[in-house]
């Protein structure tokens, strides 16, 4: 065996260079794949598939007293000035953004006279936590009510691994009601 500079046998230190350097790329490409982008269905298909006819698409700016009544429902500062929903006679469809970990959770939601008619997730973008697209997740919130303390009338169950994302449906969800109810109290125009 020969010794390098440093006292090292030089057939060791070349095999563990090798090593390293696999376990660093291995390591890269399965945490590369764990943020990746699932679209389980488009905005466009979620809109046509909501309404009869063609809606109304609108536009409500989240400015003044509707923000500070948006921070009270979700519990922060939404993050866009404005918000696009559809309306035909007394349903709209809103399609909402929230954190669920760490990377935005798009959720779809359609509410007539002030409960909630369908939920569907849209877009997801974190590693876990998936399986809140399911329908036996989504069925849950079929029907439910917005209180006057801006809480959902009924209890949403969990999913074991996923109790981030579900949080941020069920916020997702009392903003959905809460922006049906304030539309259809202020006649908001576009």
């Amino acid at each position: 065996m020969r010794f390098g500079r440093y006292g090292v046998c030089r057939r060791l230190v070349q095999p563990a260079a090798l090593y390293y350097t696999l376990c660093f790329l291995c390591g890269w490409l399965l945490l590369s794949g764990a943020y990746a982008t699932t679209v389980y269905q488009s905005p466009e298909d979620f809109i046509r598939s909501s309404f009869d006819q063609e809606p109304e698409t609108k536009t409500l700016w989240v400015a003044d007293e509707l923000a500070e009544q948006i921070k009270r429902v979700l519990g922060h500062d939404y993050h866009k000035l404005r918000l696009r929903y559809w309306t035909q006679q007394q349903r709209s469809a809103w399609i909402l953004e929230e954190i669920g970990k760490e990377l935005y959770i798009t959720a779809g939601f359609v509410v007539e006279n002030d409960s909630i008619q369908n939920t569907s997730i849209l877009i997801f973008r974190e590693s876990r936590g998936w399986e809140i697209q399911y329908e036996f997740f989504t069925e849950q919130f079929k029907g439910l009510l917005l209180t006057e303390k801006y809480e959902l009338n009924k209890n949403i169950d969990n999913i074991t691994g996923a109790t981030l994302s579900v949080n941020a449906v069920k916020r997702l969800a009392k903003t959905a009601l809460f922006l049906h109810r304030w539309v259809n109290k202020n006649n908001a125009t576009p």
